[in-house]
C-alpha cells in the first residue's frame, strides 16, 4: 500500500546441489478433484503478507501440478523463502531462498515470480525470474533475479531501478511493487514510482531485451493531482489482443479505490482511461488488488479481480465492460495483495473454472500464508 552486473546472462552458475525432501501427502481430496482449501504453505512468526506464486510448466500430460510460492515479512530480513508444491498447492515444503545468502543487510519487500514462456536473453524457457524489492534505510532497489532450475539456485541479474529511502509519504523518492510480463521480444517491469517531482507517486514500466540493461521509464498512471497516488500496478491478458492493468488509487490515507485500464498493448496503457471498478451494487472494493484472466465463463473468459477489503473476488465476463462487475463468494480468507492464476485443463484441473490462489494476511494484520482452489463457475 506503498503503494549492477552480475554473471552473464547465458552463463548463470547454478551453484551447489540441494537435498530435497519427499512432500507429505496434502490434505483435503486427491489431486484432480477440484477445489480445496485453505491449507497453510508457511506459518511465519508475524508480518507475512503479498503472498506470490508461479505455476512451472513442462508437466506431464494435463499439465504441470508443480507451483512455487513465496511471500514477504516487514520485519524479517534476509530475502524471500521458496515453497514448492508438487500435487497441485495442497502440501508444501521449504525449497530455496532469493537471494541464496538472504542479504541479510537489506529487507526484502513486494516479490513476483514469473516463468519465462519461451527462451529469452540466452535463458531457457521455463527458467524462474523473481524481481523484487531490496532496501535499507537509505534506498529502494527493484531487482532481478533468475532460476534455470526450477527454482532451487538464483542468479542476480541486473537493478531495474533505484529509488531513495523506503518512505512511502508524498515527496519522498522510493520505488515500489514490481510486476514482470514478457511481452514480444522486451521483458517489462512495471513498478509504482515516487521519484516524479510532478506526482507524489505514479506507475511506470521499463523494458530490457538481455535483463541486464533498461530502457527508460515510461508512464502507465498518474493522478489527477499531485496527492492521488495510483500504486501496485497488476497486468493480465484478456482474450486475445486486449490487456488489462488494474491498480489501487489512494485518495487518502484510508482509502483506495480500485482502479483499472484496458489496452490494446499492455506497454501503452498511458493514454488509455482510468476507470473505477463498481460491482454491480455500486460497491468499490479498496487496496491491493491483483488481476488474472481465465478463458473459462463464456465466450470473452472471465477476468479475476481480488482486493484487500473482502474475501469475495470480483469477476467481469465482458472483455471489462465497467457495468459488468459482479462479486463471487470465495472460501479463502481475504489478504494484501492476494494473488490468483486460473487453472486450465484437461487433467488435474478438468473443471471450468478453477482458480489457484495464495494469500497472507490483510494489511496491518497477522494470518498464516494459506493456498487453495476456488471455482468461479
Amino acid at each position: 500500500m506503498f503503494g549492477a552486473g552480475g554473471a552473464a546472462v547465458a552463463a548463470l552458475s547454478l551453484g551447489g546441489t540441494a537435498q530435497a525432501v519427499a512432500a507429505p501427502a496434502g490434505p483435503g481430496r486427491p489431486p484432480g478433484e477440484g477445489t480445496f482449501g485453505p491449507v497453510t504453505v508457511s506459518d511465519p512468526a508475524s508480518g507475512a503478507s503479498y503472498a506470490r506464486a508461479v505455476r512451472l510448466g513442462e508437466g506431464g500430460p494435463g499439465g504441470s501440478q508443480t507451483l512455487l510460492a513465496t511471500f514477504q515479512q516487514f520485519s524479517s530480513p534476509g530475502g524471500f523463502q521458496i515453497f514448492r508444491s508438487d500435487d497441485g498447492g495442497r502440501a508444501w515444503r521449504p525449497w530455496s531462498n532469493v537471494p541464496a545468502d538472504g542479504d541479510s543487510g537489506r529487507i526484502w519487500l513486494q516479490p513476483f515470480l514469473y516463468e519465462l514462456p519461451r527462451a529469452f536473453a540466452g535463458l531457457p524457457k521455463g527458467a524462474v525470474l523473481c524481481a523484487a524489492n531490496s532496501l535499507d534505510s537509505t534506498s529502494t532497489r527493484i531487482v532481478l533475479y533468475a532460476s534455470v532450475d526450477r527454482g532451487l539456485h538464483w542468479t542476480f541479474l541486473s537493478t531495474v531501478a533505484v529509488g531513495g529511502p523506503p518512505n512511502p509519504q508524498n515527496g519522498n523518492t522510493p520505488v515500489w511493487e514490481p510486476f514482470l510480463l514478457l511481452h514480444q521480444d522486451r521483458l517489462v517491469c512495471y513498478y509504482s514510482d515516487q521519484r516524479d517531482p510532478s506526482y507524489g507517486q505514479k506507475l511506470a514500466h521499463q523494458t530490457s531485451r538481455d535483463l541486464r540493461h533498461w530502457g527508460p521509464v515510461v508512464d502507465d498512471a498518474v493522478g489527477e493531482e499531485y496527492s492521488r497516488r495510483p500504486g501496485m500496478t497488476t497486468v493480465a491478458q484478456v482474450h486475445r489482443s486486449l490487456w488489462i492493468m488494474t491498480y489501487e488509487y489512494g485518495v487518502s490515507d484510508t482509502y483506495y479505490p480500485v482502479r483499472y485500464k484496458l489496452a490494446r498493448d499492455p506497454e501503452s496503457f498511458g493514454p488509455a482511461p482510468a476507470q473505477e471498478l463498481l460491482d454491480q451494487d455500486g460497491y468499490a472494493p479498496s487496496a491491493a488488488p491483483t488481476v488474472s484472466w481465465s478463458d473459462s465463463g463464456g465466450p470473452m473468459g472471465t477476468i479475476v479481480l481480488s482486493a484487500n477489503s473482502d474475501a469475495d473476488f470480483f469477476v467481469n465476463r465482458a472483455l471489462g465492460d465497467p457495468g459488468k462487475w459482479t462479486r463471487v463468494s470465495s472460501a479463502m480468507p481475504r489478504g494484501y495483495s492476494r494473488f490468483t492464476i486460473p487453472l486450465a485443463g484437461p487433467g488435474p484441473w478438468d473443471r471450468p473454472g478453477l482458480v489457484f490462489v495464495v494469500t497472507g494476511a490483510p494489511y496491518a494484520e497477522e494470518a498464516p500464508i494459506q493456498a487453495g482452489v476456488v471455482q468461479l463457475d
